[in-house]
């Protein structure tokens, strides 16, 4: 920092420059990428730095289409519709919403890119599994669902798509097969099949493109931020205040123990 740019040098960025009558992001100017970008690849533009194209493209599109909604019993999701009831705007319902995605509700993505590198890493499936549990414990991401069993509907799809883009050449396919492998394993070990859920399907998409296994939960965030607003909004259309958690004639259970 120097005397004479005390001020600007205070904040750094490879992201945007403008002055009065010019903006350009990471190097582009806006009005080169408005109606010639998709929303999906400028995420990535801005994020990763650089333009996503062609197949690559087309899979992170996928994975953000994938992920936007999964119902009310979402933590995410209901907790969005009840402070829509409170009288706040959208904006605060979907901060609310989005404060509810953490390491177990939201997190797996994340895990599960981290998960995959390790067995990458290890070059061993079993190795690979033995070491991530003897650290993080049995438990391993991206797998099993409460509600899609045996199969999450979502994962099917977005794993044929890492094949076709594989076959162009565009991604390894490396961790779609690592996923699989681990499916597989866990089937043995359960003696019933394990759902690749959305993390783990969405994470190998994101370990194929080569994002940081932290910016796969916040790209899930992005993803998911669109179901909070659109519940968000379909709850002050549809009215309601003050709405908890269950209806008023149920009631919680008192435990003086």
């Amino acid at each position: 920092m120097t005397d004479t740019n005390d001020v600007a040098d205070w904040w750094r960025t490879r992201i945007i420059d403008m002055e009065p009558g010019r903006i350009t992001l990471r190097g582009h100017p806006v009005q080169e990428l408005i109606g010639t970008i998709g929303f999906a690849p400028m995420i990535w533009l801005m994020v990763m730095g650089d333009k996503i194209e062609g197949p690559r493209a087309a899979l992170f599109e996928a994975a953000l289409v994938s992920a936007v909604d999964h119902g009310p019993q979402a933590p995410s999701i209901a907790a969005a519709r009840m402070a829509a009831t409170c009288g706040v705007g959208l904006q605060s319902a979907m901060a609310t919403g989005l404060n509810m995605l953490g390491d177990v509700h939201g997190g797996a993505g994340e895990q599960a890119v981290a998960l995959y590198h390790a067995v990458a890493d290890a070059d061993d499936l079993a190795r690979g599994l033995d070491q991530w549990r003897a650290t993080h414990g049995r438990y391993l991401p991206g797998f099993g669902h409460r509600f899609h069993k045996p199969v999450d509907p979502r994962a099917p799809r977005l794993l044929a798509l890492v094949d076709a883009a594989a076959a162009q050449g565009a991604v390894s396919g490396r961790f779609a097969g690592i996923a699989r492998a681990i499916g597989a394993h866990l089937e043995g070990e359960r003696g019933k099949p394990v759902a690749l859920n959305i993390d783990g399907a969405t994470a190998v998409i994101f370990a194929e493109l080569g994002c940081p296994a932290p910016l796969a939960r916040g790209f899930f965030g992005l993803s998911r931020s669109v179901g909070i607003l659109a519940h968000a909004w379909e709850q002050r259309e549809q009215g309601g205040r003050n709405k908890g958690p269950t209806p008023p004639g149920y009631r919680w259970t008192f435990d003086p123990s």
